[in-house]
């Protein structure tokens, strides 16, 4: 495909300042950055320099580039120059994957590859061994698909390791893989480990297999965000042990979910261990897990342990099954309590054994069948009394520094830096006029996902345009103003109608002295320390940048000098943020279970992190 990119007129050019810090005098008044730069000057009252933290978030589309583009979103055809728009824009897309109808006699190791469409690969293949080794390690949006993987084969070994570890948004997805082969073994260790906004799919995963193992080991630990689905898992498989051990482990606001897991299976040994241990919020959800199911084994040990709140759902689990043997040991001691849920469990089974030991607070069981089933030590202790047998654990999930007190902005003061990295991908801003010419509203999320290449609704773009718009569009809570930006126009915009044009945007001038112990320097109350009002801006994960900004009533913003512990040299200028009202907090926020108190009787201060801002009045 030819470039679309060809002198559509002839239009005068100047050239910016290196590194495009441009203080508006040598940028071209034509590109999206140029106007930006007049809308600024234009907007804002006051003559105070530049955030060019700010400015340099604007889009890099050069003045002939921005004039295609914006022909072509008057034409509806930017989907179909989508590859081009995203890498000269900045954005955040996912690669097109075209099936790889590669043939492998033999056994393959599959080492550094990367964004691959596995088709129809190893299917029919007797014995042998698949190694992915360091497959897609380290990659930013890696996406890769695997289809009808190893269908119908007969022995055949498929190892997975340190696959698509410390990677940025995988979108990963396995359909029919698997699927009526005979014996084997499916060997998935650290896969996905200590990635960012990770989302799996397995889908007819070893559908109608006859004794093949599959072993789930280090699965998505130290994940941040994002999701796991499991759909038709096992289902009518025969003799097929799975094994989940230490799956999502340590990880952050990680949602799993197992549909028709095992169903209609005969003879399935499933084992969840250290399942879910230490997570942040996590939310898991079994459907129709195990039903119709004869002598299925079921062990769920150390599910959920030690993790801070979440939900667990179990629907029509284990229902219709025959002599099932089911046990859950130390499920849910979660220090902050969390939700458990078991809607229609074992209903209608027969000769079904059902062991609950040292199982946590907050669970319900609803029809759930009455004959075989035993509750041993339910712990009726409340989140203070696990909170105290845990000890350290009760700080788990919030990080040293990431909350603190207001008296600790002080000189000489020392005190951990969190880590205030941003995790998120690098994209820019649209320019006005093209977002202008883009649906942005859940009723119009087809077009956007047409747009944008989503591919079906479980796919990673599917979900992070349905997210944000969802948040974006939710109800602001009482007494927040909010607006979702995604232009620095639109974010000058809001800030205006909030604090009037007088404002100045601050943020961390780095990250240095993240993850260690810092010295507060000098410190300076933005409008003299007074009790004031901010707009505070935060990312939100969507093709391109988009901020959600909201209007933070009744705080005091800071400004601190950050210095090295041992040197006491100034590494770092922090903007730090005080909350003095937090009586509509939530009682489980970090921040109490951090300092020790509830809503309303503290203020909690935070560090605003990287690339994230906060406006104010002007001084």
């Amino acid at each position: 495909m030819h470039s679309i990119l060809f002198p559509l007129f002839l239009i005068f050019t100047v050239r910016m300042e290196a590194g495009g810090e441009s203080s508006g005098a040598g940028e071209n008044p034509f590109t999206p950055k140029g106007y930006v730069m007049r809308y600024w000057k234009k907007q804002i009252s006051n003559d105070l320099p530049k955030p060019l933290f700010l400015l340099n978030k604007a889009s890099p589309l050069d003045s002939v580039q921005f004039a295609a583009f914006s022909k072509l979103a008057d034409q509806n055809s930017l989907s179909t120059h989508l590859p081009e728009f995203c890498a000269k824009a900045n954005l955040l897309c996912f690669p097109d994957l075209t099936p790889s109808l590669e043939k492998h006699d033999g056994d393959v190791n599959f080492a550094a590859y990367n964004d691959r469409n596995f088709t129809n690969y190893g299917s029919g293949r007797l014995g042998g061994v698949d190694s992915f080794k360091s497959y897609a390690d380290g990659e930013n949006i890696p996406v890769n698909t695997f289809r009808r993987y190893s269908r119908d084969s007969a022995g055949h070994n498929d190892k997975f390791n340190s696959y698509a570890s410390n990677g940025n948004v995988p979108d990963q997805s396995f359909n029919t893989y698997g699927t009526t082969a005979t014996g084997g073994v499916g060997d998935f260790r650290n896969y996905n480990n200590e990635v960012n906004v990770p989302n799996l799919r397995f889908t007819s995963y070893t559908d109608n297999g006859n004794g093949r193992e599959q072993d789930f080991t280090s699965y998505s630990d130290d994940g941040n965000s994002g999701d796991q689905k499991f759909t038709n898992y096992g289902k009518n498989a025969n003799g097929a042990p799975n094994a989940f051990t230490s799956y999502g482990k340590e990880s952050n606001v990680i949602g799993s979910t197992f549909t028709n897991y095992g169903e209609s299976g005969n003879g399935a040994n499933d084992s969840f261990t250290s399942y879910g241990t230490d997570t942040n919020v996590p939310e898991n959800t079994f459907k129709n897990y195990g039903t119709d199911n004869n002598v299925p084994v079921e062990t769920f040990k150390s599910y959920r342990d030690r993790s801070n709140a979440g939900d667990d759902n179990f629907q029509t689990y284990g229902k219709g099954s025959n002599a099932a043997t089911v046990d859950f040991e130390n499920y849910g001691q979660s220090f902050n309590e969390g939700t458990d849920k078991f809607s229609t469990y074992g209903k209608d089974a027969s000769g079904e054994t059902v062991g609950f030991k040292i199982y946590g607070v907050n669970n319900t069981f609803k029809e759930y069948t009455k004959k075989g089933v035993t509750f041993a030590r339910y712990n009726e202790s409340t989140s203070a009394t696990l909170a105290a047998e845990n000890g350290k654990n009760v700080n788990k999930w919030v990080e040293p520094g990431k909350f603190f007190r207001e008296e600790m902005l002080k000189g000489g003061n020392v005190m951990p830096m969190p880590d205030i990295r941003d995790k998120m991908p690098k994209r820019s801003f649209l320019p006005r006029i093209i977002l202008s010419k883009l649906p942005f509203s859940t009723s119009k999320l087809g077009e956007l996902k047409k747009i944008f290449h989503a591919g079906d609704d479980d796919s990673s773009m599917a979900k992070m345009l349905a997210d944000s718009l969802s948040e974006c569009e939710r109800a602001p809570s009482p007494g927040e103003t909010k607006r979702c930006v995604a232009s620095i126009e639109d974010m000058i915009d809001f800030a205006t109608s909030v604090l009037g044009r007088n404002v100045v945007v601050r943020t961390t001038e780095s990250t240095r002295g993240y993850n260690s112990n810092i010295i507060i320097g000098k410190v300076k109350g933005i409008n003299g320390g007074k009790v004031t009002k901010s707009v505070s801006c935060h990312q939100s994960l969507f093709p391109y940048l988009l901020y959600y900004c909201h209007s933070v009533p009744k705080v005091r913003v800071y400004e601190a000098d950050i210095l090295d512990p041992n040197s006491k040299s100034k590494i770092n200028h922090g903007v730090a943020i005080c909350h003095l009202d937090t009586s509509s907090w939530s009682p489980d926020h970090g921040a109490f279970i951090a300092l020790g108190s509830v809503p309303g009787k503290i203020e909690v201060c935070h560090w605003i992190f990287e690339n994230d801002m906060t406006w104010t009045i002007g001084d």
